[in-house]
């Protein structure tokens, strides 16, 4: 059974308090069991509303999450999650991010990042449309961070912390995607000056245009457009890595067609 609009805004509100606060709750899906997807999305929206409003964000993307076998079976989440970007998330490359009082349980991932020049609503956006409307590429970390405990999520659960999202920091490096062969981007993640994960494009869905379409078209049944200028995460390409504060990492992304670059950050 469907939850009611107050029920989904109480949740919104939860959530909301817990990233201020730094306190995690119980899984909604153990405190709630009859939450569905749609449920999830609308207490999203309640908690970013939250942020919006009271806070004066703006949204300035979205974000696919949960997309690679590996973070699938590190999660026990088997099918993507989706949300919203907001600038008070964004750090700019190189920065020292802090961990006490803005992160709660941070976890790293790599990720290729698309900018729009178009604007693109489902259903029907194919990957010739995302690659027709992106203006440009860049690696990119995602800090996720679960303000559930233990991160004992369910889909339900993802949906409704807005996709886990946390901070997110671009590298600077904008690259023209055609003529690129996305599926066969690589990357390299090095923490503290040693390598630990490597991926390609294709762990996202077979290719991360894949993925942005499959976003375009889920947050069209909502009724919500991808807009020009907008930002859009296609999710990790490697597994999620903890982060705790003196931490260092760094993303190198290179290919056929492109030249190497890079994103890196740490935490204070």
């Amino acid at each position: 059974m469907a939850l009611d609009p107050k029920t989904s805004t109480e949740l919104g509100e939860r959530l909301y308090q817990s990233m201020r606060s730094g306190a995690t709750l119980a899984p909604l899906t153990e405190t709630h069991p009859g939450i569905e997807i749609n449920d999830a999305y609308h207490i999203s929206r309640a908690m970013l509303n939250c942020r919006l409003e009271r806070d004066g964000e703006k949204v300035v993307g979205k974000k696919i999450g949960v997309t690679s076998a590996a973070v699938q079976e590190m999660l026990g989440v088997f099918q993507p999650d989706f949300g919203f970007l907001t600038d008070a998330m964004a750090y700019a490359n190189g920065a020292a991010i802090p961990v006490t009082g803005n992160l709660i349980q941070p976890r790293a991932e790599g990720e290729i990042a698309f900018r729009l020049k178009a604007d693109l609503q489902g259903p029907g956006v194919t990957e010739a449309d995302v690659l027709a409307a992106t203006e440009c590429i860049m690696p990119c970390f995602e800090i996720v961070d679960s303000r559930i405990d233990n991160w004992q999520i369910k889909i339900q659960d993802t949906v409704a912390d807005n996709a886990s999202c946390g901070v997110f920091v671009l590298g600077d490096a904008e690259i023209d995607p055609k003529g690129v062969d996305l599926a066969q981007l690589e990357i390299n993640v090095l923490k503290n000056g040693e390598r630990i994960s490597s991926g390609k494009g294709a762990a996202v869905q077979g290719n991360p245009l894949t993925a942005v379409a499959w976003l375009a078209n889920t947050l069209g049944e909502f009724g919500i457009p991808f807009l020009a200028g907008e930002l859009i995460l296609s999710g990790s390409l490697v597994p999620l890595e903890p982060v705790t504060a003196g931490d260092r990492i760094e993303l190198e992304m290179f290919g056929e067609g492109i030249e190497r670059c890079s994103v890196r950050c740490s935490f204070a």
